[in-house]
């Protein structure tokens, strides 16, 4: 009888020992090897969207608001079952968000001055970011100056109302850079006050280019470079795409001014020399940003914005002997497609695996029913790439 009470005990014992295994609490814990960007471009702050959600004429910055709604949910979401990096898991921490550019538009007629956008940029993605990274901080936000961003302080060839107003580019460098003496309006110089820098997050080196990488980007790139293993996997963010328009570089003609007749932008430091007109092609240029990426292997990829759609592509530069992985993001403001149909607005996210080096870079479509914001994002193109 003694015998029989025990075995009874012992199956009571295992059976509630299982019973508390199985309810205890599960947390979602993210791979250490697995890292996370959220990007995206050309927000433009200052346009307005002719429709969007059934209403019409809505500003940038509720565009932009009801975006980083949907950036703000991808923690708690799961990633799609497609062959990607994590495939079928949840999301959790979120690295950093990069925007490479055109935070606010060119201040040209009816269009309010960069000093009105930057404030209202810093509303929505300082004030509203909610997003933590896999270890509880506050997710990064990273950012880059784009053309019209570059315009707003040094002018432009047709009229801008105010000429000039450097609020993003000063607000984008005191909060990239962080200098000991925050700039102003007086102590900002565009010349030499340059927005690019680099981080390094997890096994991953992001670099951070300003408008395009000119020869005196990749002067400041090269000495970046020396401090990061030939192994370690190297990423670039700009905003203009590698086959980069004659008008960012300076005017070769003249005085080198920015005027109706040239219409070059001195966007960039370095002067044009493949002519004399904005209409020729950046053949020269190119060439030596494709000897660059010859000679820095580990440069993996390339981010960036500008033309306004998703698009995973290969640069393989003008003579065609190098394949650079890039990647292009759309605008919630004036993208190609999603401008005209706007359930194709979208977002990327990009999911890293650093142990196997490989990388997944997945679509966002965070406006699927603009009927219901409560929708939830849907998934859009997808590529994997190895590193």
């Amino acid at each position: 009888m003694k015998i029989y009470l025990n075995k009874i005990l012992l199956i009571v014992l295992l059976i509630g020992a299982s019973f508390a295994a199985d309810c205890k609490p599960v947390i979602a814990v993210q791979n250490d090897s697995i890292i996370q960007f959220v990007f995206c471009s050309d927000l433009h702050f200052g346009l307005t969207k002719p429709v969007f959600r059934n209403k019409i004429n809505v500003s940038a910055a509720e565009v932009n608001d009801a975006m980083l709604a949907k950036m703000n949910e991808l923690p708690s979401l799961l990633l799609p079952n497609d062959n990607g990096i994590a495939a079928g898991k949840k999301i959790n921490g979120i690295d950093a968000v990069i925007i490479t550019g055109d935070i606010c538009n060119r201040q040209e007629k009816d269009i309010q001055p960069a000093s009105v956008s930057w404030k209202q940029f810093e509303e929505d993605y300082i004030g509203h970011l909610q997003l933590k990274d896999s270890k509880g901080n506050k997710t990064k936000l990273l950012l880059t100056p784009g053309n019209h961003d570059i315009s707003n302080a040094v002018g432009f060839h047709r009229p801008m109302q105010p000429l000039t107003d450097k609020a993003s580019m000063i607000g984008m460098y005191n909060l990239m850079i962080q200098p000991a003496v925050l700039k102003t309006e007086k102590t900002y110089d565009l010349s030499t006050d340059k927005i690019h820098y680099s981080k390094n997050i997890g096994s991953i080196h992001l670099v951070f280019v300003d408008a395009w990488p000119d020869s005196a980007e990749r002067v400041w790139m090269e000495k970046d470079l020396r401090s990061v293993s030939s192994t370690t996997p190297v990423f670039l963010f700009t905003h203009s795409m590698p086959d980069v328009e004659a008008r960012f570089f300076v005017n070769p003609n003249g005085d080198h001014s920015i005027n109706e007749k040239d219409k070059f932008e001195n966007l960039v430091t370095e002067t044009f020399k493949d002519g004399s007109s904005v209409e020729e092609k950046t053949i020269i240029e190119q060439k030596a940003f494709a000897a660059f990426i010859q000679q820095h292997q580990n440069i993996k990829a390339y981010f960036h914005g500008h033309n306004n759609s998703t698009e995973y592509y290969n640069w393989t530069g003008p003579d065609k002997n190098i394949s650079l992985p890039c990647f292009r993001a759309d605008s919630p403001m004036k993208g190609r497609y999603s401008a005209k149909d706007e359930t194709k607005l979208a977002f990327e996210l990009i999911t890293i695996d650093t142990v196997n080096k490989k990388m997944t870079v997945r679509e966002c479509l965070w406006n699927t029913n603009p009927a219901d914001p409560n929708t939830v994002l849907g998934w859009g193109i997808s590529i994997n790439s190895a590193l």
